[in-house]
């Protein structure tokens, strides 16, 4: 059970969940996906290079904020069982309202281990592809070292790997507008202001 310390509840019973890096990372990585995706449509190599880098190091800095960061922004926070996620997706079909949870819900969570898993696979084929195919990088050396047919296999998983991440986002969108619908919150709000609005029927230990 995610549980609140009073002193994030002020008079108007918002609660601060989201911190200002988590804000910055998650629309950060927006624009910067965006970027990434279409400069590779359009083959804008340079803009696609420096925002793959870019996005690198967006990456590594998540990783660390997911062990150093505020209360919310840690992965022990919303590491969750399976029992306990496959219940809380079976809710979300349900008749009952899915319980609240005041940072990412067991949903939620599943789908940023998934995209943060994504965005590291999409860096690594990346990265591998600019050195053995471009002879550029910081895995350049890996250029005498890895075969053509390899070095294209790489670059034919980053291509694939980025068509599920439209796919992954179209769920990501889904179940935001779910869950705002299903909890009567503005999650989209949320990540801008870094407040949830805590519920009229429930207190700061997640209970109603």
């Amino acid at each position: 059970m995610q549980q609140i310390d009073r002193n994030r509840i002020n008079e108007g019973r918002t609660v601060k969940v989201w911190d200002l890096f988590i804000r910055f990372f998650h629309w950060t990585l927006v624009l910067g996906c965006v970027t990434a995706f279409i400069s590779g449509e359009v083959h804008a190599s340079e803009i696609h290079v420096l925002t793959g880098y870019a996005l690198c190091a967006l990456l590594v800095a998540r990783v660390y904020w997911g062990f150093k960061g505020s209360e919310f922004a840690r992965f022990r926070s919303f590491i969750f069982s399976v029992g306990e996620t496959l219940a809380y997706v079976r809710s979300m079909f349900g008749k009952h309202p899915c319980k609240h949870y005041f940072g990412h819900n067991p949903a939620g969570a599943l789908m940023v281990f998934t995209l943060l898993g994504l965005l590291a696979s999409l860096m690594v084929t990346g990265l591998v592809t600019l050195a053995a195919i471009d002879f550029e990088g910081p895995l350049v050396f890996l250029a005498n070292v890895v075969s053509d047919e390899t070095s294209y296999a790489f670059r034919h998983v980053h291509e694939f790997l980025s068509t599920v991440g439209l796919v992954l986002v179209a769920f990501h969108l889904m179940g935001v507008v779910g869950g705002s619908i299903q909890h009567n919150e503005n999650l989209v709000k949320a990540m801008v202001t870094g407040k949830k609005e805590l519920p009229a029927n429930q207190n700061e230990n997640g209970e109603r």
